[in-house]
């Protein structure tokens, strides 16, 4: 198993295999320069637990989703004996195999782009600058990547023996599980379907895939792609909701993965187990940004906007939650968001078209219960706007708001932003330390001894430092093998 050591000051890439927790921390320095949008090719990291709840996930209310029965819940398992079969035959394993489905893939990515960002807009209202980074072109690097390390993947390596089997030689050979099974998620629906898709066919495996019924347009253009541009005996994609998703959950996988919430997680192991299948949960969590007071403020700022209502507006697991500064310097970073709000969304973001809307009416009528609660919508200071006809809701801004309010104890996933305030910036420790592990922290500050501080004392699936979000756009291998490694045996043979 290999793991990532974390040096502040030093470059580092490793290899996440699955069962392997990492962190990764990165360093920007803040320099007066205009923000610009990254885009840098991009991986995805995830933690495999959390006890909060991430809203991208499967619903149990299918009444706002277009009815749609694509697939018969009682052939799921003719289903699996088919993709089995195809695995059985060996043609998943070849590296020509592997190599042909990655280059459709690439080769779908090229010429179906604009159908992928009409599904996007249609599911989400996700500005067309907003989809193609973050969907189209993260999906295009993983795949690229793929490509690029495939046979290496595939080579066995050579390990020592022991002085007690001489004069034998022995290699690690890796093998694909067989037949798995990805349940994807509705906030990034293209993203997060295709990415792990990929690291399933590297690895050789068969697949199939359960889009988010609540993406309707995603999950049926994700269908009809798949069905196009690759192998159909083994990948396939199976659309439907609740009934359908069951019905897939009772068959025997050889491993699955799954992107949403604590809840639906909690039902997708108690399924494995009763077949002892591996399972990977991507989850949620409350991820904060630290922001001390010797920042370049409109940098530090202008990177907040970006990693929460640039960012799905707010509806992303890595996406900042709430922010920790201290009692005196809230004032003016509340200023400056206010100034830099506007420059990014206008005088009225409610008809902004450089921000999405929230994905349906239940998740709406969430966040407004959120900030209906007493005690906290008096705690507004920017914002609290609402249109449910048109699912829109404004960034809005809360100072101090009540520990124990369902804001401060859930995953927010949407474009509410609490600020807690703290009389030392180094108190933001125990805030972040009383709660569950967070997916990312953020920390802006360029004091090296409190940079160094959070590195040692906080304990998160990510860290990134004078940003966010970037971390999962890093270059090295760690997201698409996670991906691939997921869904490999690795075995010694003598």
């Amino acid at each position: 198993m290999k793991s990532l050591c974390i040096d502040l000051f030093k470059n580092c890439s490793a290899t996440s295999l699955a069962g392997t927790r990492s962190s990764r921390v990165l360093t920007y320095r803040f320099q007066r320069t205009n923000y610009q949008t990254h885009l840098p090719s991009t991986k995805l990291t995830f933690s495999s637990y959390s006890t909060k709840t991430c809203f991208a996930t499967l619903s149990t209310v299918t009444s706002e989703v277009e009815e749609k029965q694509t697939f018969n819940p009682d052939k799921a398992g003719e289903l699996v004996k088919e993709l089995r079969n195809s695995f059985n035959s060996g043609r998943t394993k070849s590296y020509e195999w592997r190599m042909s489905q990655l280059e459709n893939i690439a080769k779908m990515l090229e010429e179906k782009e604009k159908e992928i960002t009409e599904a996007l807009y249609k599911d989400l209202s996700k500005p067309e600058v907003e989809a193609f980074i973050s969907e189209i072109v993260t999906a295009k690097s993983s795949c690229n990547e793929a490509l690029k390390e495939l046979r290496q993947w595939m080579i066995p390596q050579k390990v020592n023996t022991s002085i007690t089997t001489f004069p034998s030689s022995a290699e690690i050979v890796s093998e694909p599980l067989g037949v798995v099974l990805v349940i994807s998620t509705w906030n990034f629906p293209f993203l997060l379907s295709l990415d792990p898709v990929i690291g399933a066919i590297s690895a050789g495996n068969a697949v199939v895939l359960k889009p988010s019924e609540i993406a309707p347009a995603t999950s049926s253009i994700l269908a009809k792609l798949v069905e196009e541009y690759l192998d159909n005996s083994a990948v396939k994609v199976v659309e439907g909701a609740v009934p359908e998703t069951t019905a897939l959950l009772e068959q025997k996988w050889d491993k699955i993965l799954y992107t949403g919430s604590a809840r639906i997680g909690r039902i997708v192991m108690a399924a494995a187990a009763k077949h002892l299948t591996p399972v990977i949960l991507e989850l949620g969590g409350k991820s904060p940004a630290v922001v001390h007071s010797d920042v370049d403020l409109q940098v530090a700022v202008r990177r907040i906007i970006a990693g929460k209502w640039a960012l799905n507006n707010g509806q992303a697991c890595i996406g900042v939650d709430y922010i920790i500064t201290t009692k005196d310097f809230a004032p003016k970073l509340i200023e400056a968001l206010k100034i830099e709000l506007e420059k990014f969304f206008g005088k009225d973001p409610m008809n902004s078209k450089d921000i999405s809307r929230i994905v349906s009416s239940t998740q709406f009528k969430r966040l407004a219960k959120l900030l209906d609660e007493d005690k906290v919508s008096d705690k507004i200071v920017l914002g609290g706007q609402m249109d449910e006809n048109q699912l829109k809701i404004a960034p809005t801004i809360l100072l101090d708001i009540p520990e124990e309010s369902q804001l401060m104890q859930e995953e927010i996933f949407g474009p509410l932003m609490p600020i807690v305030t703290v009389e030392k910036i180094e108190d933001s420790f125990d805030v972040i330390n009383s709660r569950p592990k967070p997916l990312a922290v953020y920390v802006f500050t360029n004091n090296e001894q409190l940079k160094k501080g959070f590195v040692e004392n906080i304990s998160s699936g990510g860290m990134l430092i004078n940003d966010t979000v970037l971390h999962v756009t890093d270059s090295s291998p760690l997201c698409i093998h996670t991906y691939v490694f997921a869904f490999l045996h690795l075995h010694k043979l003598k």
